[in-house]
Order: structure tokens, then C-alpha cells, then sequence
């Protein structure tokens, strides 16, 4: 059988199993520029920069055509150029050009494209009016002055993330992606994973820089400074300086992090060993006690707060484990004070991390000692190559150097926890070690980077059933599948990020499609050339649990508890027309857990109650999105008094008495 071919500009491109044309244009390695296309989401041809022309079919969108055998296309004819050309200067008509400044220059797509086109004039006038930055999240830096309206957050929010806190707003000149109700994307649901920062194209979505804070502390002679980098980390900041995504360049990490004026460098690694024998420990006791199983990881702060938010029901399940960063936070500050005698304010600890939520779980209160956190501030892998350029320090020629001790040492189980699988791998690890001996110290079939993944491990006499997951839309679909009793799990992983912390918020953004997949080959290969593979094998935690922590402390120092978390963080929505003379202030919680529990059709009876009653002028009505007591809903306010497993019958009751003693 013949193969099937397409002529794209004169040149014959075989067909093979391409979604769609422009991925067969790409395969003719012809680089269309597109503001809105990605293979991992829906295609919404919003920016109608890969439009090409197709013999008999005119001039179509190549992202959201079909490929056909004998197809002939024409990518860069006079009108499709002036047609692009066009395109780009609206947009930078529309956007604010403050390039010099923005930390997306030199990798903004924008840019890029437009110094492709050939534009170095814009014939549109110039926007000179733009709205101030949404400052509300500490984790990220929404712009929207700089927004191309290209869509990619909302879909990628939507539909991997399974939140959806952005979306388009009006119409024409107007238009917007926003946080609904217009608030900041740090006061709604947001979980700061990141992924609309690694899809957006330009500067309008960024991490919240805290590179100048920890340039402060760095010159300032009254503060201890020690850093801890992630495992994500050293896979990947080598992409910005020459580097193969996957490269191994810890040796000039911590080099250039000593350069910067670290008083010491160490290693998150370190601490997930901790984690691993923690979260271990309490697997092994749920599981032979038959106890809130399947138990949860809960080492990604972002999944933690997606589970505060929507599964308030299932946070029994969460282990009480810290994550590595706040562990080791905790032990840091814990140790260096008493062993250095340096007061625990004067010691500063900054993480580098793949992530973006890292910035806000450094900023949770109960990660903190009398208001002093354990993790003061957090880099992004974007944020640390920025500070080393700026310091000028040449990465790619700077002689490899070793971690300082004991924070620095580390086994092949706490690199893994940067990939998707490495979290479970390393506590099956541990677990093996712990039953049987002799055991093989490889589970290699929790590896593949699909968004979910399932295996059962026999160990000894015991079988052992896992999922891992990452995308929080994978998530929520096993969870739903466990809710209804179709699958049984005795351990799950949680990563919001596909493919686990390499891929995280605060990565380096690659058009290479295999860049995600290379860096976790990496850390796996990083651990096959470490000495010790099992947690428990390593000698400087094995010291610190034997004479520097007893039990409660070990307690104090690497768990925590985790509550039902309110969705939007300040005001509630108007239900009604607000009536000045009212004398009932009613709010009904339309939260997930309330809703599903019927608050709907309670807010609908109650209206035409109201109605019917004759009262509207005496009842203002409110919604609010969560009472934090999702166990007891339908939740309802009257005049500041909570009633909760609320129905009709018990609201109409309050209501009534409340008019009794208006009227007195």
C-alpha cells in the first residue's frame, strides 16, 4: 500500500499519524508561528496566526485541519505574511511594550514572532491606558496589560488542572481573561501550580519574583543564609546556560549558589529521606491497622490545597507528613540554631524549587515558630538562573563543587521524588527494606510518565495496591472512581503537575517534546550512580534521629494537619437587589459540598418563599462559596447566625422568628 503524502510548500511530507496540519507542517520542519496551540490541550484556533492556504479548500487554520493524501498546502504566500504581519501589530498595539524591563524578555513568544515577521514598525496607535498587575498570589504575577488573549491559561486550567479560575470576560475591544468576579487570582480557588505561567506566551502570566528579597539578605551581615535545592532542579536550570534538558548539573549549581554568597548549600534530597521514613512508617501503621487508606501523599502543595478545597471529606486520608522543603525548613533552623548558637530569626532559609506552590506553602502560618517561617523565601528554577546571570557568573565554565554536610548527603530514594512515581518508588523502598530482606530496590513500573498509573507489589506476605497521578483533572477522576467504590488503592500519589516536579511551574519552558520526559530520566539515572538507594541507608539521617531528635520532636518537626479551606477568600456574591431597609441578611453557601447536598433548590425555594411572602425589600440574599464546614452543609447565615444540615422548613422557621422580633 502506498504511503500518504502531502505537498507543503513544493516539498513531499509523508503522513504518518498527525493529529492535525500544522504538526505535519512542523514535521516538514517549517516553524509556524502560534500564540494558542498545544498538543496537551483542546485546540481553540483563537490566534489565527497558523492559518495557511489549502488547494481547494482556501485559507484554514492549520492547527484545527485534518491531514488527507494528496493535500497541498502553501504556508507563506504575500497574503498569508501580511495577513500575520497584521495580526502581530494589533496585538502590539494592544500591549503594554515595557519589554526591556519584563522578566519574559529574550523567551517571549511575542517577541520572537514578531522579529520573524520582519515588524519594526507598529501602523497602529499605541494603548497608553493598562490596569495595574494582580499582585494578590504570592506564588504568581498576572499582568494582564500583557495578555495576547491567546487563551492557553483558561483551557489548560480547565482541563488538565480541573479548576478553572480563569476565563474570558466581555466582548470586542473589552475583552479579558480574568479570575472570575473580577478578584485576584490569589482570592479564588487558584492551587499555584503554575501550568498557565508555562503555557502562557508572553509576560502576562510569571512567577512572583523573590529575587530581590534574597539578594537582601544575601549582603546583609546579620543573617546566616542557607540554601536547599529541590531534585527537579538540577535536570533543568542547565537548559537556560547550554545544557540538554535531563543534563546533570548539580557540581556548577553549587558553585554558582556559593558565587551568589550562600553561607551553605544543601539538599531537599536530604530532607525527602526524612519523608520517605515518616510517611513510610505511617503507610505501613494505616495499612496494618485497615485506617484511612488509600493513604495520600502530600508532599505537592498544590494538590494539598486543591484537597482542602474540594475533598475537605478526604483530608483524614492526606498523610500528616511535611513536604521535603518544609521538613527541612523546620530541621534546618531546628539544628543550626542549637548547634551553631545563631538565634533562629538570623538564620534565612531559601529553597530552589521547580514549583510554584512552593511559594505559597513557605507562607502557610503553620509552617512557622512564633511568626518566623521555616522557609523564608522560595526561587524558582527561572528565578536562580536570573540571579546568576545577573551576577555574571559564567555556569556552563564553573568546576563542579559538593554539596555541604550533613543537609547535603543523600540516597538515590530522595533524588527520585522529582518525577511522578519517585514519591511511592521511594516509600516502597523503604517498606521493602523494612519486610523483606534482600528485596529488589526497583519498582520500575511506577515510572512511565502517563497521567495515571496503577500496579500491585507483593512484598512478603503482603500485596500492595497503587495509583500514581499527576494532572489534577486525572485526580479528580480516580478519586470519583475510589468515592463510588469501583477501584480499591492502598497508597496514592498526587502531583498537580504532569509528570511530576520536572515539570513544574517554575521550569524552564521547552518546545523540545521530550524535555519533560529527559529530565526524570535523569534523576533516575542520578540515583543509580548514588551509593545508597533506601532511605534508611542514609548514615547523617540515621545520626540526627539517634541523638539529636526524640519522638515528640520528630512529631513537632514533620507533620502537620490540614483543614477544609475557604475557596474565595474575601466578600460574598449578591443574590438579589441590595434593599437598604432590609432587615434579614441571608447567605447560602453554593460551595461544591453544599451544592451537591441540595443548597441549589434551597436558595430556589427560599426565593419564591420571599416572593411569595411579599418580603423582598426585608431580605437581602448573599451566596457565599464556603462556610469551611462542607461535612455539615446545606450552610446558611441569617443575620450572623450559622444553621447547618440546613432544609426549607428549618430556614423558613429562622426567618420567621427573625421578623418576629423586626416587627417588635
Amino acid at each position: 500500500m502506498a504511503d500518504k503524502t502531502a505537498i507543503i510548500d513544493g516539498i513531499e511530507v509523508k503522513i504518518d499519524n498527525e493529529p492535525n496540519l500544522l504538526e505535519l507542517i512542523r514535521k516538514a520542519k517549517i516553524d509556524l508561528p502560534t500564540f494558542c496551540y498545544h498538543s496537551e490541550i483542546s485546540i481553540a484556533g483563537a490566534c489565527r496566526m497558523c492559518m495557511v492556504e489549502v488547494e481547494g479548500m482556501g485559507i484554514v487554520p492549520s492547527c484545527s485541519t485534518r491531514v488527507y493524501d494528496g493535500m497541498k498546502v502553501k504556508t507563506n504566500t504575500k497574503q498569508l505574511r501580511d495577513m500575520r504581519k497584521i495580526i502581530v501589530e494589533l496585538m502590539l498595539a494592544s500591549h503594554d511594550q515595557s519589554c526591556t524591563t519584563c522578566p519574559k524578555s529574550g523567551t517571549c513568544k511575542l517577541q520572537r514572532i514578531a522579529k520573524q515577521m520582519g515588524i519594526v514598525k507598529v501602523r497602529f496607535k499605541q494603548r497608553t491606558e493598562f490596569p495595574e498587575p494582580d499582585l494578590s498570589s504570592p506564588a504568581i504575577y498576572r499582568d494582564s496589560a500583557k495578555c495576547v488573549l491567546c487563551g492557553d491559561c483558561v483551557r489548560v486550567c480547565k482541563e488538565i488542572q480541573s479548576v478553572g479560575v480563569l476565563d474570558f470576560a466581555n466582548r470586542g475591544a473589552d475583552a479579558k481573561v480574568t479570575p472570575y468576579f473580577n478578584k485576584g487570582i490569589g482570592d479564588v480557588e487558584c492551587v499555584n501550580c503554575g501550568q498557565c505561567i508555562k503555557v502562557c506566551p508572553v509576560g502576562a502570566l510569571i512567577p512572583k519574583y523573590q529575587t530581590n528579597e534574597v539578594w537582601n539578605v544575601l549582603l546583609d551581615p546579620e543573617k546566616y543564609v542557607v540554601v536547599q535545592i529541590a531534585p527537579a532542579v538540577r535536570v533543568a536550570i542547565g537548559e537556560y546556560f547550554g545544557f540538554k534538558p535531563g543534563e546533570l548539573t548539580t557540581g556548577q549549581m553549587v558553585a554558582a549558589l556559593r558565587r551568589l554568597g550562600f553561607d551553605k548549600v544543601y539538599d531537599t534530597s536530604f530532607a525527602a529521606d526524612f519523608t520517605v521514613i515518616e510517611e513510610g512508617k505511617e503507610f505501613l501503621d494505616r495499612f496494618a491497622k485497615g485506617e484511612k487508606l488509600p493513604q495520600f501523599t502530600s508532599c505537592c502543595p498544590a494538590w494539598v490545597k486543591y484537597a482542602e478545597q474540594y475533598y475537605p471529606d478526604l483530608l483524614g486520608n492526606l498523610s500528616s507528613c511535611k513536604s521535603p522543603q518544609q521538613m527541612f525548613g523546620s530541621l534546618c533552623k531546628e539544628l543550626l540554631s542549637k548547634d551553631m548558637n545563631i538565634p533562629r530569626e538570623n538564620i534565612v532559609v531559601v529553597s530552589v524549587m521547580p514549583c510554584t506552590a512552593k511559594k505559597f506553602e513557605a507562607q502557610r502560618p503553620e509552617f512557622s515558630v512564633d511568626g518566623n517561617p521555616d522557609v523564608d523565601f522560595v526561587l524558582t528554577t527561572q528565578e536562580l538562573s536570573v540571579m546568576i546571570k545577573e551576577r555574571g557568573i559564567k555556569f556552563a565554565e564553573l568546576e563542579k563543587e559538593e554539596f555541604d554536610m550533613p543537609f547535603g548527603f543523600k540516597t538515590g530514594a530522595g533524588v527520585i521524588f522529582g518525577s511522578s512515581g519517585g514519591v511511592s518508588e521511594a516509600v516502597l523502598r523503604f517498606a521493602a527494606a523494612s519486610l523483606v530482606k534482600g528485596v529488589k530496590l526497583e519498582f520500575t513500573q511506577l515510572r512511565a510518565l502517563q497521567g495515571v498509573k496503577t500496579t500491585e507489589v507483593k512484598l512478603g506476605d503482603l500485596k500492595l495496591r497503587l495509583a500514581v497521578v499527576s494532572g489534577l483533572a486525572n485526580a479528580k477522576r480516580l478519586i470519583e472512581k475510589v468515592r463510588r467504590g469501583e477501584e480499591h488503592y492502598d497508597l496514592i500519589e498526587v502531583m498537580a503537575c504532569c509528570g511530576g516536579c520536572v515539570n513544574g511551574g517554575g521550569q524552564p519552558v521547552s518546545e523540545n517534546k521530550s524535555a519533560v520526559h529527559d529530565r526524570a530520566m535523569g534523576l533516575y539515572e542520578n540515583d543509580r550512580n548514588l551509593e545508597y538507594h533506601s532511605s534508611d541507608e542514609n548514615p547523617y539521617l540515621q545520626k540526627i534521629y539517634a541523638d539529636e531528635i526524640t519522638e515528640e520532636l520528630a512529631h513537632e518537626l514533620f507533620h502537620t494537619k490540614y483543614k477544609n479551606r475557604r475557596r474565595i477568600a474575601s466578600g460574598d456574591l449578591e443574590l438579589s437587589k441590595k434593599h437598604e431597609s432590609a432587615k434579614i441578611e441571608l447567605s447560602i453557601c453554593l460551595g461544591e459540598r453544599c451544592f451537591e447536598r441540595g443548597a441549589q433548590n434551597l436558595y430556589t425555594q427560599l426565593s419564591q418563599y420571599v416572593r411569595d411572602k411579599g418580603i423582598e425589600d426585608l431580605v437581602n440574599f448573599k451566596a457565599s462559596f464556603c462556610t469551611e464546614q462542607c461535612s455539615k452543609g446545606p450552610a446558611v447565615s441569617i443575620n450572623g447566625k450559622n444553621l447547618y444540615h440546613c432544609t426549607y422548613d428549618k430556614v423558613v422557621e429562622e426567618i420567621e422568628k427573625c421578623l418576629v422580633k423586626a416587627n417588635a
